[in-house]
C-alpha cells in the first residue's frame, strides 16, 4: 500500500509518527486548541524526542483536578490526528 512521503497535514516534512504527533504545525495547533478549550494548563507537545517525554512534562505541569482531562486528551488527540 502506497502512501504520500510528506505529511498531508502540512506538506513540510516527511510523515513520521514523531512529526505527526509532536512537530507538525497542524497537530501543534490541534493540541493548543484542545488544551485552551478545556482550560488545561499543560504545555503543548513540541520537539521532544518521544511522546512519553512530553507526557511526563505535561503531567507534572497539570493540576491534580485536571489530570483525568489531560489523560483523555493525551489519548484522543493522537487518535484523531
Amino acid at each position: 500500500m502506497q502512501h504520500h512521503p510528506r505529511c498531508l497535514l502540512c506538506d513540510q516534512a516527511p510523515e513520521t509518527i514523531r512529526h505527526l504527533l509532536l512537530a507538525c504545525p497542524f497537530a501543534r495547533q490541534t493540541w493548543h486548541s484542545t488544551f485552551a478549550w478545556l482550560c488545561i494548563p499543560a504545555p503543548v507537545p513540541g520537539h521532544e524526542a518521544k511522546l512519553m517525554d512530553w507526557w511526563l512534562r505535561a503531567k507534572d505541569a497539570t493540576p491534580l483536578a485536571l489530570c483525568k482531562a489531560l489523560q483523555s486528551v493525551a489519548l484522543l488527540n493522537p487518535w484523531m490526528l
